[in-house]
This record gives C-alpha cells, structure tokens and sequence, in this order.
C-alpha cells in the first residue's frame, strides 16, 4: 500500500510539471503573437501621424503664403494712402504759401504807395514852412517898424514904457493885494488851527487809555499797634538797621497801625515797603532777618524794573534801545509826577506822538522813540543833580540816541528851541497826556500854596 501511494504521489508531481510546462508555453506564445500585434499597430499609427503633419504642414504653409499675401496687400494700399495725403498736404502748404506771398506782395505795394503819398506831404511841408518863416521874418519887420515908430511918437523905450506901466499897476492895486494877502493868511491859519485840531482829536480818539492817579507809597499798613514796638527793636536797634540798610526814614508816631515811609527816592521807598511786609508775614523781626529781606526785596524790586522796562519797548515796539535805557525806563514805574505814574505817560506820549507823525508823514518810529524818552531824566533826577530834562539829554547823548530825540527831550517843556517837526510833536503829546481829566492831581503842598496865597490877599484888603 505505502509503495501504491508513493507512486501514485510521483505521478501526481510529474503531472503537475509537464502541466506547468506546457501552460508556460502557451503564454509564451500568446506573449508573442500579442506583442507583433501591438507593434503592427504602432507602426500603423506612426504612420497615420506622419501623413497628418504632413498634411497640417501643407496646410500651414498654404495659409502662411495666403496670410503674405494679404499682408504684403494691405502694406501697399497703407504706402498708397499716406503718399496721397501727403501730397495733398504739400499742395496745400504750397497753396498757403502762395496766397502768404501774394498777401505780402500787395502790403509791401501798398507801402510804396503810402510812402510815395508821404514824401510827397512832406515836400509839400517844407515848402509851407519856409512860407510861414518868410512871414515870420516880415511879421517881426512890421513889429521892428511899429515899436520904432512909437517910440518916435511917444518919446520912450519899450523898457520906459513897460517899467511905467508896472510902477502905475503896482500902485493902483498894492492895497488890493495887501487886503488879499492878510485873507490869505487868515484862510491858512484856520485851515491850519483845524487841520491841527482834527490830528490831536483824532489821535485822542485812537488812543483812549483808562486813566488812574496814582500816588508814592509812603505808608505801610500794620496789623496792630504792637507791631510797631517789634519794628523799632530793643533800643531802637531794628529801626536804625532798616533806616540804614534802606536809606528810608521810618516815621512811627501815633497814626494807628501804620508806618510812615519818608524819603526822596521811590526806589528805596519801594524796597522799604517790601521788605517791613516781608517782615510782618514773617513774624521774625532782628538785625540779621531785616537784612536777608532787604536783599530779597532789592532782588524783587530790580526785577520789576526790568519787567517794566521789556513791557515798556514790547507794548510801543521800539527796538534798539541800550540795556541801560531799558533800566531806566522800568524805574520810571516808580516814579510820579502829580500823581502821575511817569512810566504810563511815557508810554502814552509815546503813541501820541506816533500817532500825529503818521497823520503828518512825519517818521513814525522816531516819533515814538522821542516821545518814549522825553521824560528819561525823571528816572534818575533823585540819584543824580540837575533838572530831568539836563539829565535826561545827557542820558539820551552817553547811549548813542539820535540828535532828534536829544532835541525832543529839551525842548518838550521850551528850554530849547525845538529843531525839528516831531519835537514838537512830542511836546504837544506831553501836553496832551498832561492835560487829560484825571491824569494829574496837585500834590499838597502846591494845594497849601495856592491856600496860602488866597488868604493873602483876603488879608491885604
């Protein structure tokens, strides 16, 4: 049995390899058989592919040739064209060209003709005027002759006539002229006074500035009668030390809470005044602590002046002044004149001035710049001898000022002659500012005087 089945498992393997042989080679031949097919069919595409570019080539070299064609067509017809427009356009221009030329042609006879027409006028011109001065030289004859046989009747020259002639106008209508002179003068003289009147009105109007007297500061308000003690010290050493580091005289009698400030300069009264406020704020009242706010007051108060002064030249826009003059200008803030603040008046003086020279046509800014500095002396007249206007020309002369405004600040109160039209510009602006309601009061003294002299003469009678 064991030998039946390995046979029988030999058979079966043998089978199956003549089997699998036999299938390889038919696949081997379909493989083959497939493949010349495939490549019959390649070649027959190939060649089918060939015939159609060379079809696709003919076509396109048909159309190219076509498109050459029409293309070399069209060309022709544009050359065509634009050769005939441009020979029309050369017909044309020819054409303008020819009518420009006949249009000169005629001008240019014409203007033979106008200057046949003229030369011939102007021969025709000439021989008109050597007719008129052959009558000119006959009429001048006949004139000759005529005064010749005049003076042959009369017995004069023409010089004895026409020297008689005058002498009998000239007396005949002397009071005429007289009369018409002096109406003249009238008639100038009121035009002017109104012309005047007209530019100081006009130039009050322009500027009309709110007006406040003012006075010197000469008393300091206390807060009790005790402070007064404080102020004066332990033996007097407080006021003697504020009296001499200030210059001021305090005065402390029995005015209630108050302290009289008495001295000549503003400046120092003012520095005063500051520092016994300091000092009552304070509360710390002795030698050392009145020094320290006398400094502090100084420092203050020249700061002002400086203020003043820059706000003086900024608001009236002069420019170029000297530093110094500047420094002078803010004291005048300290400084009155019947209650007048003088720094105020200057200012006002100013604009005054600038005002009428530009109603004249006069140099406003020189105007302004006089009227600015007439009353300079006035910030210096308590440091230095002399009247404000000697000072103030002196002050004016050693910071280079013109000889204008020198000239203005002498003569605004008629020490000197005035040179020129803005010096008395400026002393009518000082009068004018002067004069104004409420700008000056009488001080007391000059009041007392007047008092003085009306009792006078209520006792002489």
């Amino acid at each position: 049995m064991e030998v039946i089945a390995i046979d029988w498992l030999f058979g079966l393997i043998a089978g199956l390899i003549i089997g699998a042989a036999a299938g390889i080679g038919g696949a081997v031949y379909f493989y083959q058989r497939g493949f010349s097919k495939k490549a019959e069919a390649i070649r027959h595409s190939t060649e089918e592919a060939e015939a159609e570019a060379g079809k696709l080539i003919g076509d396109a070299q048909k159309t190219g040739e076509s498109r050459k064609r029409e293309l070399l067509l069209q060309a022709k017809e544009e050359i065509h064209k634009t050769r005939l427009e441009l020979e029309k356009d050369v017909r044309e221009r020819k054409t303008e060209i020819q009518r420009e030329r006949n249009r000169l042609e005629q001008k240019e006879e014409s203007l033979d003709r106008k200057l046949e027409i003229l030369d011939q006028k102007e021969e025709a011109l000439d021989n008109r005027v050597s007719d008129v001065l052959a009558l000119e030289e006959r009429a001048r004859e006949l004139e000759r002759q005529k005064v010749f046989e005049l003076e042959r009747i009369s017995s004069l020259t023409v010089e004895d006539a026409r020297n008689l002639v005058l002498d009998e106008a000239r007396q005949e209508y002397r009071h005429d002229m007289a009369v018409m002179l002096r109406q003249m003068e009238e008639a100038t003289k009121e035009e002017a006074d109104r012309k005047a009147k007209d530019i100081i009105v006009s130039s009050i109007q322009r500027y009309a500035a709110d007006y406040v007297s003012e006075t010197t500061v000469s008393v300091v308000t206390l807060p009790n009668d005790e402070m007064k003690g404080r102020i004066i010290g332990r033996e007097g050493r407080n006021i003697r030390t504020l009296e001499t580091l200030t210059g001021v005289d305090l005065i402390i009698d029995d005015t209630p809470e108050a302290v009289i400030l008495s001295s000549f300069d503003p400046i120092r009264r003012e520095i005063a005044r500051i520092t016994i406020d300091k000092l009552i704020i304070d509360g710390r009242i002795h030698p050392a602590r009145i020094e320290e706010m006398v400094e502090k007051a100084k420092k203050e108060v020249e700061a002002t002046i400086k203020q003043e002064g820059d706000r003086a030249v900024f608001e009236t826009g002069i420019m170029g002044l000297h530093p110094e003059i500047i420094k002078l200008l803010g004291k005048l803030r300290y400084r009155t004149s019947y209650g007048q603040n003088v720094l105020q008046h200057s200012i006002e003086v100013c604009w005054l001035a600038g005002m009428m020279a530009s109603e004249l046509g006069l140099d406003v800014m020189m105007a302004k710049r006089a009227g600015l500095l007439h009353d300079l002396g006035k910030a210096a007249d308590f440091e230095m001898e002399g009247s404000h206007i000697t000072l103030g020309a002196d002050l004016a002369r050693k910071y280079k000022e013109g000889p204008e405004v020198i000239n203005a600040i002498m003569s605004h109160h008629g020490d000197v002659e005035p040179d020129s039209l803005i010096s008395i510009l400026v002393a009518a602006a000082d009068a004018i500012s002067a004069a104004r309601p409420g700008a000056r009061r009488e001080n007391l003294e000059t009041y007392i005087k007047r008092i003085q002299k009306l009792e006078e003469i209520a006792n002489s009678f």
